[in-house]
């Protein structure tokens, strides 16, 4: 140890032991109870099932009765227990009325014996923390009462096996080496800074050209014979040579995050639009994304565009309403419950060429009830689906998956065959996966499907994007509802594939399931989105699902990734709105993420940030963004197409990322919403993914 030791770690230490002291020596005994009510309920469903009619009802009450106790115990009781290794992560200490006190905040409640621990999402004084600085003076509203004092020490804390390791306090931050010997460190805090309205402005420049919306453009850009400067003028030649391409068959564009596939996608829209008005009007165009959000931001960007009253919905939108025309006799209520097997299996492409063979082996009548015989048909007996998935998937489904599959099908055959005899007392639910089924099969059995007015249903022109978390069961269906150009442009990243049941494998795979071998796919090599550290550190983070390991172009450096390790969330929150209350003042028209891999964290952290008086501090639950200024808290999997100023990526930890394919698409496609800074936090274990080794863009602090 240093032979000088600041008063504020004797302070701090001193204190941790005696907190230490009473943890250890006077444990809180909460199993017992619930263990005697645990026994009770089994006793009692044992007598249960032996008694007498006339003794069954008492005893069925005081079964009710228990569970209730229980449940209310459980609840009762703080989720998480305290830990005498690292039992809290702040320290407070309040003046009011001459007289001073003690307040540490954990993640549970403990205010016996001396102890007060408090639970910082829970516990009113916790405010007082997260809304006040070392040595400011409060006048709060507690327990019914305002309570007036001064905050005389405010301190963060990392403790770890029993030992203080880090005070982060308006005096220094102080750091325990390995040896155990103390240093005080000056330091400035790390910010979020200068990335104000950069989501919102399309202003890089690249190899010469200035992509500023609507202004000039390099001379050899330029056509003569096209009129379309304001969307010309916000590309790139190789985007414009996509936008500007033939008016029939498919374009395929793929490319890394930001490198603009749905800028190219829409505006290729517009450029039919401007140069056949009649043929491409816009209500005869539809747009098919991936999720609500890009949905509604579309909307928006097409009139901008100048083309009005083209139609973007989600796939899940389209393909309900197009249940409810074609197959009105069918309930709309849909399992919740389907098994991921059975999810998998309905969308697989080895399905594509046994829905024809049914189609051609059955004589049913070209109507819905045909179709929904074909359906039956299709899944009809257990040993002709595993023969020809063996055949048309191999490899994709083990026994054991086809039989789990098969017990949930044989379910939904059964209540199918009954409510089409005329059974409506039998409960049916097909599964969402079973519109793309239907819906193909009709076109198979019936033809085109349907407008509104009862006629074929025929696209100009059509863009699916985020093309590779749609199978190739519900792209030959939008696909067939072309006319005869077959004039659509497909964008997407197999590297942000992040629905696992899909069906995407890969373009030539998918192409080859279509009957599209000869389509060509278009590559944009350049990222306008994120900055060199960022698509750096998402590049890495993909790993071994880099698609090409020639780094993409970016057209701009900026600050490095960085990584902040807590011992609690509560300290994480406690470090995160300090920055993003300075953030949002120094900019407020900044668009700030904060992802979750959960809702249950993204619970944790929108309450977190408001109780820590961030500002504009939004919940968003199925992806109902504001798409305006202010910090929205969601699930990564929701974002997937949006981009802000400024994200964070709560709890990149081993839990929430493990090291698969799943997770590293997820943090791949969290990482790249980030226009201008990008901030991980862990508390938890870092994600193995975040080794240093393999992501060396990464800056990592333990913070508190």
């Amino acid at each position: 140890m240093n032979s000088q030791v600041h008063p504020i770690i004797q302070e701090e230490e001193r204190l941790l032991r005696d907190v230490r002291t009473l943890l250890i020596e006077r444990p809180v005994l909460t199993g017992a109870s619930e263990h005697d009510i645990v026994e009770e309920l089994h006793r009692l469903r044992t007598d249960i099932a032996q008694a007498k009619e006339e003794d069954k009802g008492s005893m069925l009450q005081q079964f009710d009765q228990l569970s209730a106790l229980l449940g209310q115990l459980r609840r009762g009781r703080n989720h998480d227990e305290l830990d005498p290794d690292c039992p809290y992560f702040a320290h407070i200490r309040l003046r009011e009325a001459g007289r001073e006190r003690d307040i540490f905040l954990g993640k549970a409640s403990r205010t016996d014996h001396g102890l007060r621990i408090i639970d910082w999402r829970n516990a009113p004084i916790a405010q007082l923390f997260y809304r006040y600085a070392e040595g400011d003076e409060y006048a709060e509203e507690l327990a019914d009462r305002v309570v007036e004092g001064e905050l005389t020490v405010r301190r963060t804390l990392t403790i770890a096996g029993g030992h203080l390791e880090r005070i982060d306090s308006p005096q220094g931050v102080f750091l325990r080496d390995h040896a155990g010997d103390w240093a005080r460190r000056v330091q400035d805090d790390p910010k979020l800074a200068g990335g104000q309205g950069s989501a919102l402005l399309a202003h890089h420049r690249t190899q010469g050209y200035d992509r500023r919306l609507g202004e000039r453009m390099r001379a050899e850009r330029r056509r003569e014979d096209k009129h379309l400067p304001d969307i010309a003028a916000l590309i790139d030649p190789a985007q414009f040579e996509l936008i500007s391409g033939p008016d029939s068959g498919l374009v395929v564009v793929r490319g890394v995050a930001g490198s603009g596939k749905t800028t190219v996608a829409l505006h290729r829209a517009a450029w039919l639009n401007f140069q056949d008005p009649q043929r491409f009007a816009p209500e005869r165009m539809i747009v098919v994304v991936w999720g609500k959000a890009l949905r509604d931001y579309i909307s928006k960007v097409l009139p901008a565009l100048g083309v009005e009253g083209v139609t973007a919905v989600t796939w899940g939108q389209w393909s309900q309403e197009l249940m409810r025309r074609h197959f009105p006799m069918l309930p709309r209520k849909t399992a919740e419950d389907t098994p991921e097997v059975v999810s998998r299996l309905k969308l697989h492409p080895g399905l594509l060429p046994l829905m024809r063979r049914v189609v051609e082996q059955n004589t049913g009548a070209p109507t819905a009830h045909g179709v929904l015989d074909d359906w039956l048909s299709l899944f009809m007996r257990l040993e002709n689906l595993r023969d020809n998935l063996a055949v048309t998937a191999p490899g994709a489904f083990s026994d054991v998956e086809i039989e789990r599959a098969w017990a949930w099908l044989s379910r939904q055959r059964y209540a199918l065959q009954a409510w089409m005899e005329g059974d409506r007392e039998e409960t049916l639910e097909l599964d969402a996966e079973d519109d793309a089924l239907l819906l193909r099969f009709w076109q198979l059995r019936v033809g085109p499907l349907r407008n509104r007015s009862k006629r074929p249903l025929r696209y100009t022109h059509m863009i699916v994007d985020e093309v590779q978390d749609l199978s190739p069961v519900e792209l030959a269906v939008l696909l067939d509802t072309l006319d005869d150009a077959r004039c659509a442009t497909l964008a997407g990243d197999t590297q942000q594939h992040i629905q696992t049941t899909a069906g995407f494998s890969s373009w030539s795979e998918l192409l080859d399931h279509l009957s599209l071998e000869t389509t060509e796919v278009n590559t944009l090599k350049v990222s306008y989105r994120s900055t060199e550290p960022i698509t750096s550190f998402a590049l890495q983070v993909l790993g071994p699902l880099r698609e090409d390991h020639v780094p993409p172009l970016t057209t701009r450096g900026g600050a490095p990734v960085e990584l902040f390790r807590f011992t609690d969330h509560g300290g994480c929150v406690a470090f995160l709105g300090e920055a993003l209350r300075e953030l949002v003042s120094n900019e407020p028209l900044a668009s700030i993420a904060v992802l979750t891999a959960n809702e249950e964290l993204s619970k944790i952290y929108a309450d977190g940030l408001v109780l820590a008086e961030v500002p504009g501090v939004r919940l968003v639950h199925d992806q109902e963004f504001a798409f305006k200024p202010g910090v929205e808290v969601t699930e990564v999997s929701e974002v997937k197409g949006l981009e802000f100023d400024y994200v964070i990526l709560v709890e990149v930890s081993a839990r929430c990322y493990p090291d698969d394919s799943h997770a590293r698409r997820l943090l791949h496609v969290g990482a790249t919403r980030a226009v201008h800074q990008l901030w991980l936090t862990s508390v938890g274990t870092p994600s193995p993914m975040l080794n240093t080794s393999e992501t060396g863009a990464v800056g990592e602090a333990s913070v508190g």
